[in-house]
């Protein structure tokens, strides 16, 4: 792996990061952040690209196992190597052949350090929100509008400081976004970001109304009481993910129990009526798995089983639900045609392995779907529902390790089976809802276990 990313004794880390190196000087192959990811990104995307065909076929395996897990609908925030359109050629192949079995609402992640406004402004000539359809369709800019506004997330290590021109840069792409009306959102984890984020926000909206366009602040873990206040006042959204699942750990011994039951203050948020959405922040950072997101939650717990959260700062098992489903609709621009099972809305459900809302807590983390729609057609299907599926797809390449491990845990018992495109079955009802409505369902045999198809806000 060393020799393919080009690391020997020579190679210097980039700032803020390490290449762990022996006693003698050789690299051990650890590569560490600290607490800048950008090492860890770049050893990602130098490895080995798969071909235009794998690429189709992993992308459609990828679906169908979000599919089984429940999900018919992603907001996709960007990511380093995401450049626009040269990199979404896959993903509008397989949209452009109805191969698509996951709805996609994706972000354009700036990819050139010191040149974002020029990205944006290529961007905007170009393209435009909204475009696309219902499957495929472009959200707007973000998570990452500048590189100096990124402040990284390893809760092993302190808290970086932003650089100090940092609030030029992001003025300047603010007011581009802000004239042209592109929604935005941007990766912020701590209130000290996020306060002198809010400054620029403050000083723009004076002079470009926010008005009518959607913004976002994603993660948010330390926000205070103050700035959540501010997000209000500009008619902001926020997005969480389940990153202290995974970190709650660190976070605890870094700052303390007393800070760690309140991050993020979901409460506090969900109180002021804020849009809030949760999200996976999936595939880098976090699972994409959200029974994962869900089981935190509701038990307040990390994946480990640490208790990080006091009972009073849990969400009971509607509410957290509700903000991985209807919540996320806001934050594509898609509030009242996606999210819920009600007459009008998109024909997305699945049908879960148990019932979500008796399993005991542990449970939670192993569900998934028996039988996933979307546009009304079925997607995935397995035990009682597997005469349901679409035949399987091939794996590739010969190396993919889903030959040997098939999805994410798969040990729930269930008799599992693969996708392919979809069905030919004609839709149920039509392909928006107009039979089902959330507040009133009481269907009999497995068929209690129906819930929307999650939404995730950061996949």
């Amino acid at each position: 792996a060393l020799r393919a990313l080009g690391i020997d004794r020579n190679s210097v880390a980039p700032p803020n990061s390490v290449i762990e190196k022996d006693s003698q000087g050789n690299p051990t192959g650890m590569l560490i952040a600290q607490p800048n990811a950008t090492i860890l990104y770049s050893a990602i995307a130098r490895g080995p690209i798969l071909g235009p065909d794998d690429q189709l076929n992993s992308s459609r395996h990828y679906m169908r196992e979000m599919n089984r897990l429940g999900i018919t609908s992603v907001i996709d925030a960007g990511g380093g190597g995401q450049n626009y359109p040269n990199d979404y050629q896959i993903i509008q192949k397989l949209h452009d052949e109805n191969l698509m079995t996951v709805r996609v609402a994706y972000n354009l992640f700036t990819q050139n350090p010191g040149a974002e406004k020029a990205d944006f402004e290529r961007w905007i000539d170009i393209a435009q929100p909204g475009q696309g359809d219902d499957f495929y369709r472009l959200n707007g800019a973000g998570e990452m509008l500048v590189f100096s506004a990124a402040d990284f997330e390893d809760f092993t290590e302190p808290r970086p400081d932003l650089m100090a021109d940092m609030e030029g840069q992001l003025t300047e792409v603010i007011t581009l976004l802000a004239e042209n009306k592109w929604p935005f959102r941007l990766h912020a984890t701590y209130d000290e970001s996020i306060a002198r984020f809010l400054d620029v926000f403050e000083q723009v909206n004076r002079d470009v109304p926010f008005e009518g366009m959607h913004w976002i602040l994603d993660h948010a873990e330390t926000i205070s009481d103050r700035n959540i206040e501010r997000v209000k006042a500009l008619d902001g959204g926020i997005a969480i993910q389940h990153r202290m699942a995974y970190q709650g750990e660190y976070f605890l011994d870094r700052y303390g129990a007393a800070m760690t039951e309140n991050t993020p203050p979901i409460k506090k948020i969900l109180a002021t009526d804020i849009p809030l959405a949760a999200g996976t922040d999936g595939t880098r950072v976090a699972s994409y798995n959200p029974w994962n997101g869900l089981y935190w939650l509701v038990s307040g717990k990390t994946v480990g089983g640490t208790t990080i959260y006091p009972e009073e700062q849990r969400l009971d098992r509607m509410d957290a639900l509700r903000l991985y489903t209807a919540a996320a609709g806001w934050f594509s621009n898609q509030e009242d045609n996606k999210g819920a099972i009600i007459p009008g809305q998109l024909a997305d459900l699945a049908v879960l392995s148990e019932d979500y809302f008796s399993v005991p807590e542990e449970r939670i983390k192993h569900l998934e779907s028996v039988l996933t729609l979307v546009d009304g057609k079925p997607v995935y299907g397995s035990a009682e529902f597997s005469n349901f599926s679409p035949p399987p797809l091939p794996v590739s390449p010969n190396w993919s390790p889903v030959i040997h491990y098939g999805g994410y845990h798969n040990d729930s018992g269930i008799a599992h089976t693969s996708l392919a495109a979809p069905a030919v079955i004609s839709p149920i009802s039509t392909p928006k809802q107009s039979n089902f409505n959330l507040s009133s369902l009481n269907l009999a045999g497995s068929l209690s276990h129906v819930w929307g198809g999650l939404a995730c806000a950061c996949c």
